[in-house]
């Protein structure tokens, strides 16, 4: 990883977000599919309350997603993903917490900007043709994820000579990419992507390196909340991974993450506020 000066502050849309301490992003899927809770919030209302529960709950931030990306996921039309998620915006715009929208198409993108997204968090790390050029103009944050291969298909073979050097080079040259684009630094968030093209010793090792992952300077965002890596470890179906999910969630914060992204949004808090407490005991 490139050594910069670390992000302060995230210029998040209509948002100045300080990360001196964890940000956590509350996850609403839209969706009927999804590896954790597909179809629970898959209409509008449902989600819009789902939403409103996780800000009461103490959410900096709200990811609304419209495509299912778990392992061998069928793509979404994007005419569809936008039917799922701009009412969802819409009725959310004055919600007082930045709103994220989970995309890879551009056309979504723009959509999503025009009706009051304050982030865009793609798992392709914005590499669609025409995805730079959406965000390049708007006020929205924007986070690059790495994944190998496609959803569909991603966690069928995954293979690296040396993960963690693979992972922060690309993240690296998508960072460049922005940058040369004319987006600002303090726009540009990273994500690993724990679970996207990995097997198990790839998300522990990506893991246990994320102090050189956030030495980059670009804030890191971490989603290992529920995943398929904690129910190998426990054997615990994915309703059931909430401690193993806290546990990954602090492992990770102590390396550097600087937004979490969860389904519990309570209780990671909870876990977070005992964390901290801790460390600025010492």
């Amino acid at each position: 990883m490139n050594l910069l000066r670390p992000v302060r502050r995230l210029a998040c849309g209509r948002f100045s977000l300080p990360l001196e301490r964890p940000l956590v992003m509350g996850v609403v899927n839209v969706t009927p599919d999804s590896f954790s809770d597909g179809g629970r919030h898959d209409t509008v209302d449902a989600a819009i309350a789902h939403a409103r529960r996780l800000i009461a709950e103490g959410a900096d931030l709200i990811d609304i997603g419209g495509e299912s990306t778990r392992p061998g996921a069928a793509p979404v039309a994007p005419e569809e993903e936008i039917a799922r998620v701009v009412p969802v915006l819409d009725a959310l715009r004055d919600c007082g917490v930045p709103l994220s929208v989970d995309t890879r198409h551009p056309s979504t993108m723009r959509a999503a900007i025009e009706h009051g997204a304050d982030m865009i968090n793609d798992i392709a790390a914005l590499r669609e043709p025409g995805a730079i050029d959406v965000v390049r103009d708007a006020r929205c944050a924007v986070c690059l994820m790495h994944m190998q291969g496609e959803p569909a298909t991603m966690q069928q073979a995954p293979a690296y000579d040396e993960v963690v050097s693979e992972v922060g080079h690309f993240l690296d040259a998508r960072v460049a990419a922005l940058r040369v684009s004319g987006v600002a630094r303090e726009r540009i968030v990273v994500d690993p992507g724990i679970g996207f093209g990995k097997t198990l010793r790839h998300n522990l090792l990506l893991l246990g390196a994320l102090d050189e992952l956030a030495a980059g300077g670009q804030p890191v965002l971490i989603g290992v909340s529920r995943k398929s890596m904690l129910g190998d470890l426990t054997g615990r179906p994915a309703g059931q991974r909430l401690a193993g999910s806290l546990a990954a969630m602090l492992a990770a914060v102590a390396r550097g993450a600087a937004i979490v992204r969860v389904h519990d949004v309570a209780e990671s808090r909870d876990a977070l506020r005992v964390w901290m407490a801790i460390d600025d005991a010492q």
